[in-house]
């Protein structure tokens, strides 16, 4: 996606072999991508090597917010429907192998169920906190959960990368997007593909340790967090075997899920 040059991508394959075997054996995707990803902007000599394809997604995601937000006033269940929406959004990938087409998804999607859903779980914690802290993943998808954030009537905190990584939604993608009309944007201070502790902003862990309720969109952030004893729900697609088999579901299956802190 960042350039056609068969002899620089070579460069990049090479620099990559490098560091591979530098990587613990438990280092998660996320981490692994964060050291990736540099190698390919060095090379790529541009700090948002997919910022062209980000801005197209999320002006196309713009196009379908009145059709999300029809389907949302229309649905028996707003909360669940607005879920369901912010779920389908997170097809939206680059760092996935396979293409997508949002239209078509929408389409699909809306028929198809739940694999794990602990809605009830969800609305529980919903109404024991006046915050909740909503970690992004995608730009484009920056829409679909603002549809849900506007069904919470709760104050949010909308986190993003710290720093352009893959297609992962960054502050500018929220402002552009409109989230700051619904939520406090803030960024991670990482600049992985998802959310490493250990690489985030004081702000950032300032909030993560108060908060009751978090929200936490697609599989990096599964990846980083989904050990942390926290209160946390995450909303994903399964978009490969790896994940869907530490999930218990298929490729392909939507996804409300928490463990037990």
């Amino acid at each position: 996606m960042v350039t056609q040059d068969e002899v620089k991508q070579k460069k990049v394959l090479n620099e990559i072999a490098k560091v591979v075997p530098q990587f613990p054996l438990d280092s998660t995707p996320p981490e692994m991508g964060r050291i990736i990803h540099k190698i390919v902007r060095q090379f790529a000599n541009s700090n948002d090597p997919y910022k062209k394809l980000k801005d197209k997604y999320n002006r196309i995601a713009l196009e379908l917010y009145p059709e999300l937000k029809k389907k949302v006033r229309e649905a028996d269940d707003s909360l669940l429907i607005a879920i369901k929406i912010a779920i389908i959004g997170n097809i939206i990938d680059f760092g996935v192998p396979g293409k997508f087409d949002i239209e078509k998804e929408l389409r699909n999607a809306f028929q198809q169920d739940f694999a794990m859903l602990n809605y009830s779980e969800f609305k529980k914690a919903l109404r024991k906190t006046n915050e909740v802290l909503y970690i992004a993943d995608n730009a484009g998808e920056v829409v679909f959960d603002r549809v849900l954030i506007e069904e919470l009537n709760k104050k949010v905190i909308y986190v993003t990368r710290g720093k352009p990584i893959i297609n992962d939604a960054t502050v500018d993608d929220a402002l552009f997007c409109g989230i700051d009309k619904v939520a406090k944007v803030i960024s991670s201070g990482s600049d992985a593909p998802g959310t490493v502790l250990s690489h985030c902003s004081d702000e950032f862990l300032n909030y993560y340790n108060e908060a009751k309720l978090i929200i936490a969109k697609g599989q990096g952030n599964y990846e980083t967090l989904s050990e942390e004893k926290k209160s946390i729900f995450f909303l994903l697609k399964a978009k490969c075997p790896v994940i869907a088999r530490d999930l218990g579901c298929k490729t392909g299956d939507m996804i409300l899920k928490t463990f037990k802190a």
